[in-house]
């Protein structure tokens, strides 16, 4: 995965969530359960590192905004 920007944590309330799960149905079910919370960026894929077990996914959080909220 790419470094974390420093716009994605500028200030409060903003977080990056990596979700390491054993597949990507798994993975997409926490991601869902974090949206269904706050805003939430969401992946639309998953990715796999050669020689770890599982699957990764990140998504990008506004904890100070709910979900239904326009911008």
């Amino acid at each position: 995965m790419k470094p974390i920007s420093e716009a994605h944590v500028a200030q409060p309330g903003l977080a990056v969530v990596d979700v390491a799960a054993c597949d990507e149905q798994t993975a997409f079910a926490v991601q869902e359960l974090l949206a269904g919370r706050w805003a939430t960026a969401a992946a639309d894929r998953t990715t796999r590192v050669p020689g770890e077990p599982g699957v990764r996914l990140r998504c990008y959080l506004d904890v100070g905004q709910d979900p239904g909220s326009q911008p």
